[in-house]
């Protein structure tokens, strides 16, 4: 090969990386909380290059208490933003442009948890439970309708779960990928009582859109979809290169608290189980939506004659079909 040859070679090939890098689409990513176990399968896509081999550059932005991901959404700041279903149903309901195209948790989280010797979730009707102001607008007007809960059992959760500790005749709320690990560590066996096995609803950690993003990017948010299906298969049969980005990003994120954050999602199907395990990581369905619908307009969350329609799309979902 010649001098002159080798070095067209050369600048053909330096041309092509910059068409190659060129053509990455830059997407920005608002997640809802700190780095963790739970985001697991974005930080993999972009720990294992799965972004990148599907033509994207993607950026994630960790969110904190201080974060409203939803108006950081809507003013542009994110391409993208991990969302609540009921968070952004009422958002939709007050004119807010934004659409769910995609769903991490095929079961929420959250969760009620006790003290050794409870064996059902409605025998906490008598107990002292601790729960968040955000329950009212979520899972505890359910916990009434379907189990007989009332407010005189009540106490504000204030996100330490020491108040339970101290009170053995207590059940607190939490995410059963979190708080039973601290509970644990303080030398209580807790007992797990997970909402969405006994018939709550939503999902959790939607992927959220607005209207006028998703008719622009439809085919980048698709490839968005697809690399996080396949990060989240990935990070569940080997966590460590995606928590080596979360620990980047969040520090206080312990290896015993990702392992147990992990088993945990395994153990319970949060993410590959319920319609996933069939029709693929990251899926919505139209029947899932109604239930969620019915749910809210039955506790008075949602006006009667809301269609829940306008707050979601199949329409990436239904190309993408990574089985778990």
């Amino acid at each position: 090969m010649t001098p002159l040859v080798i070095r067209l070679a050369a600048l053909l090939g330096g041309s092509l990386l910059a068409l190659a890098a060129q053509a990455q689409t830059k997407l920005v990513f608002g997640t809802n909380w700190y780095a963790q176990a739970e985001h697991g399968g974005f930080y993999q896509a972009l720990a294992e290059g799965i972004y990148k081999k599907h033509g994207l550059d993607v950026e994630i932005k960790m969110g904190g208490p201080q974060v409203n991901v939803l108006q950081l959404l809507l003013a542009g700041q994110y391409d993208l933003a991990m969302g609540d279903d009921l968070q952004t149903v009422k958002a939709v309901e007050g004119g807010a442009p934004l659409v769910t195209i995609a769903a991490t948790f095929q079961r929420d989280p959250v969760s009620l948890i006790a003290h050794p010797g409870v064996a059902r979730l409605e025998d906490l009707r008598t107990r002292t439970i601790f729960v968040g102001q955000a329950s009212e607008s979520t899972y505890w007007p359910w916990l009434k309708a379907k189990y007989g809960f009332s407010d005189e059992r009540k106490k504000r959760y204030n996100f330490s779960v020491q108040p339970f500790l101290a009170d053995p005749n207590s059940a607190t709320q939490g995410y059963a990928t979190s708080e039973p690990f601290t509970i644990e560590q303080a030398g209580v066996k807790p007992v797990v009582f997970l909402l969405g096995a006994y018939g709550y609803p939503p999902y959790a950690q939607t992927l959220v859109a607005t209207r006028a993003g998703l008719a622009k990017n439809a085919d980048a948010y698709r490839r968005f979809v697809q690399a996080t299906a396949e990060g989240w298969k990935s990070y569940l049969a080997n966590p460590a290169p995606g928590n080596a980005l979360i620990k980047r990003d969040n520090p206080r994120a312990s290896d015993a608290l990702l392992a147990f954050s992990v088993a945990t999602m395994r153990e319970r199907g949060l993410v590959t189980g319920g319609d996933a395990a069939t029709r693929g990581i990251l899926v919505i369905t139209d029947a899932r939506w109604r239930e969620i619908g019915e749910f809210m307009k039955s506790a008075g969350l949602l006006k009667p004659g809301f269609d829940v329609k306008q707050v979601y799309t199949t329409q990436i979902v239904d190309q993408v079909k990574v089985l778990p």
